[in-house]
């Protein structure tokens, strides 16, 4: 599957915000309230499930086997199969796999995985991660916001819809408007919103 910048993108629904959006989208989500974080994300896996798209879920508040269960509870309709479709995994695993952060293996890591996706039919594909594991000194975490700037330029390429989210009870105001500075849209209330903090990469060909 050809992985260009002209890799034609449709417009999809993110379940929580009733405007559909460009596949792609890179958002972050700036959290104190457990109970809005789980139903905003409950909506977000849901109606990737219904638009034929794989999902991706990085936890590290619980298991995932306990996460399984809460979106039940949220009403999400899981599939029942292999789990294909929706990949539910531990946030470590996903990003420190050998206890180490690399940016470069992440990222090549989601642009094989949006590639797979396409070869086993799904239309497209969207993830989430739970970023609290940045938080607990793995050698290569200090290059957190040189990764999310560089997702950018990767969903320029393949269009994997993103949320990171990121526990205003835990990350410190610096971290945060750091972090603010390289996404380019943010979920505030609910609502998917352009971040006025956001500041482009002067290596943005489309700025």
């Amino acid at each position: 599957m050809p992985t260009t910048s002209s890799t034609a993108r449709r417009m999809t629904s993110l379940g929580f915000d009733p405007r559909p959006f460009l596949e792609g989208t890179h958002m972050c989500f700036i959290f104190n309230d457990d109970n809005e974080r789980r139903q905003v994300l409950a909506k977000y896996i849901q109606s990737g499930l219904e638009s034929d798209e794989q999902v991706a879920y990085f936890v590290d508040t619980m298991t995932p086997d306990e996460l399984r269960a809460q979106l039940r509870k949220l009403g999400v309709a899981l599939p029942d199969h292999d789990g294909r479709q929706c990949i539910l995994r531990t946030a470590e695993e996903t990003y420190c796999p050998d206890g180490t952060f690399s940016p470069d293996r992440m990222l090549g890591s989601l642009e094989s995985a949006w590639g797979q996706s396409r070869h086993e039919g799904f239309k497209g594909l969207r993830v989430t991660g739970e970023m609290n594991w940045a938080l607990r000194g793995h050698p290569g975490s200090e290059l957190l916001i040189e990764y999310e700037s560089r997702i950018n330029q990767l969903l320029r390429k393949v269009p994997v819809t993103a949320i990171c989210q990121y526990d205003a009870r835990l990350f410190d105001g610096e971290t945060l408007y750091r972090l603010l500075k390289v996404h380019p849209m943010m979920i505030v209330d609910g609502r998917v919103v352009k971040n006025p903090y956001y500041i482009v990469a002067e290596s943005d060909p489309s700025c």
